[in-house]
């Protein structure tokens, strides 16, 4: 009987040492995904934003678990942007002013994350959850207003002098963003993870289209991602399973 008592005592001490090796284990993730960057802003009459002009991404990221329900993550994205009148029939003045830009994005992001429901440790699950935090991204913007058509507009809306103002403004290189956004994530074993998420940044620029002035100067531009990726969980799984205690 004592001989017993002690096997499994020596059991269950052996699994708790176990658990909580695997669950330091895997504090540490990396990810990839990919998905399409979509610019909201004057080039669109979508409040969604721009999705004829919508262009690819690629986004890598490392986390940190702190607990069961927080965690930082440090994530950094190659993309691009575009915006253009033309894309839209309605209203019919943007066939006329035509307006259009395009920049390449290269943007890192810290960021805090939170699950209501905890990290998920053991698949199959889906995770909800929320994030957000800072962001500083590189662009290359360039706009064109050379299909405008002054003919279409009256003079008493001034575009072609607001035009060249907008032109005489530099557009931002850096641009400071906070993202916020939400995610679903599903275990697919104890070491992957897929997820799909939404990542909205709002900047503190009307200049990310090149055009402010000349279009809606009192709404800021922004922008965001949709994208769905593999995460690898580091640590591998115990090989050695506990044994059911039978009475």
């Amino acid at each position: 009987m004592n001989r017993f008592v002690v096997v499994i005592t020596a059991v269950f001490l052996f699994c708790t040492v176990a658990v909580h090796a695997q669950n330091k284990a895997s504090r540490y993730e990396a990810g990839i995904a990919i998905g399409g960057f979509v610019y909201q802003g004057d080039l669109t009459p979508n409040r969604l934003g721009s999705f004829p002009t919508m262009r690819p991404g690629v986004l890598l990221h490392g986390t940190r678990k702190l607990n069961n329900n927080y965690a930082v993550r440090l994530l950094f994205s190659v993309a691009s942007l575009r915006g253009d009148d033309a894309k839209f029939n309605t209203p019919a003045f943007r066939q006329f002013r035509n307006f259009n830009f395009r920049s390449p994005l290269i943007e890192l992001s810290p960021q805090l994350m939170w699950s209501p429901s905890g990290w998920s440790e053991q698949g199959p699950r889906i995770t909800p959850y929320v994030f957000g935090g800072a962001a500083l991204s590189y662009l290359n913007i360039r706009r064109d207003a050379s299909g405008f058509d002054a003919s279409k507009f009256g003079l008493e809306e001034n575009l072609p002098q607001r035009i060249a103002e907008d032109l005489q403004n530099r557009t931002p290189r850096l641009l400071p963003s906070i993202p916020a956004g939400a995610g679903l994530r599903y275990a697919v074993s104890p070491s992957l993870v897929v997820n799909g998420e939404l990542n909205y940044r709002f900047t503190f620029s009307d200049y990310v289209d090149g055009f402010s002035v000349a279009a809606n100067p009192k709404q800021k531009d922004a922008y965001y991602s949709l994208s769905i990726g593999i995460i690898y969980r580091f640590g591998k799984k115990n090989s050695w399973d506990c044994p059911p205690v039978r009475n």
